[in-house]
């Protein structure tokens, strides 16, 4: 994957492809609600999996019954193609 810095044009077209997430400074976002603290745990794990899978490591906030996201390619300074595969597979969880 190209891991190419995109624009925002192409940043809201992809957007559409994916549900509930937002673009918020230079990042994709999305919290996740859950019934309680395992639950949110289990998923944050989940997540992780994913992202040793393509070396890929989103920001992750969590606590009891929530778990929040953030997404970005640092080393290109914004949101890129990986970022976009990441949330979607974040999705399929």
């Amino acid at each position: 994957m190209e891991r190419r810095k995109l624009n925002e044009n192409e940043i809201s077209k992809k957007l559409e492809t994916l549900n509930g997430w937002k673009s918020v400074e230079n990042k994709l976002h999305k919290r996740f609600e859950f019934s309680n603290f395992a639950e949110s745990l289990t998923f944050v794990n989940r997540v992780g999996q994913i992202a040793e899978k393509h070396d890929h490591h989103p920001d992750i906030t969590f606590g009891w019954g929530y778990a929040e996201i953030f997404i970005t390619t640092h080393d290109r300074g914004g949101i890129t193609d990986i970022d976009f595969l990441i949330a979607g597979e974040t999705d399929s969880i």
